[in-house]
């Protein structure tokens, strides 16, 4: 028998607003903005590194130098419609059996849907998604949430444009700023979860202590170590009727357009991130 960890179970279980899927088809940049990380954005995507500048004095001159490129590019977006941030997001009655997550057609529990397997630690606390979900002999149904976002498809459009056209920093600005506002929309759609769940009050205050995951529960998306079968994102694509929003499963079991990012949402207290 699999030893599993000691994850407890009395927590209680959040009410959902609505089973099965919804599509945000227009979400402004500028509401997704706030959630998106700078300190990556800046130093890793477009390459600013404080070159021997304290803490305090990056922040300073980032503030006067980067921020207005920040800015404009937002204002370019919003004028010529380049980054097109839509998600789909829902809620789905979910139950554990080993190290699968079991998702139902209806909260009866009647019908089984799909399946989603995950890895179990070898150490450690010998943590799998799976344990932060309410077992099958439960006769509590829990909820499983599941949300896509993506910056669409032009953006990776236009960035390519600028690359052919050998106007390589702009590419750079536009590439990284739409990989960014990806996963700052995943950030957004994330709260929203945690809100009609109705727990986001539990959030930290500060946007830039929150996206530290500095909130109750954890999302955990596809590719990493507690999460790693790329494949399993068709049945997410499926739960969460992607073709809405025109996200599909490419090569590789990569998502198409390439900014785009999918997540299972998990809402039990102890959830954090792990590696296997």
């Amino acid at each position: 028998m699999t030893e599993r960890s000691a994850i407890r179970h009395d927590n209680p279980l959040p009410t959902p607003p609505f089973w099965g899927s919804k599509c945000l088809e227009q979400i402004p940049l500028r509401s997704v903005a706030p959630y998106i990380n700078r300190t990556a954005l800046y130093k890793f995507q477009w390459g600013f590194k404080p070159k021997g500048k304290s803490p305090e004095e990056y922040r300073e001159w980032a503030r006067h130098e980067v921020d207005p490129l920040f800015t404009r590019l937002l204002a370019q977006s919003d004028a010529e419609g380049i980054l097109r941030m839509q998600a789909v997001y829902g809620y789905f009655p979910a139950r554990a059996e080993g190290d699968e997550l079991v998702i139902y057609s209806d909260p009866s529990g009647a019908a089984e849907r799909c399946r989603f397997p995950f890895p179990r630690q070898s150490t450690a606390r010998r943590l799998c998604i799976a344990d932060f979900f309410r077992p099958v002999e439960s006769q509590e149904m829990d909820v499983a949430a599941f949300q896509l976002v993506t910056a669409g498809q032009h953006a990776s459009d236009y960035a390519r444009e600028l690359f052919e056209a050998d106007r390589y920093q702009d590419y750079l600005y536009w590439h990284g700023l739409s990989v960014e506002a990806a996963e700052g929309l995943a950030e957004y759609v994330h709260k929203r979860i945690r809100a009609e769940l109705g727990f986001a009050r539990e959030d930290a205050r500060a946007i830039p202590e929150m996206i530290k995951q500095k909130y109750r529960g954890s999302r955990y998306s596809f590719g990493y170590p507690a999460c790693p079968n790329l494949a399993d994102q068709d049945k997410l694509l499926e739960l969460l009727d992607a073709g809405r929003i025109g996200v599909t499963l490419g090569d590789e079991d990569q998502l198409w357009p390439e900014d785009s990012t999918s997540a299972i949402v998990v809402h039990h207290p102890e959830a954090k991130y792990f590696g296997v």
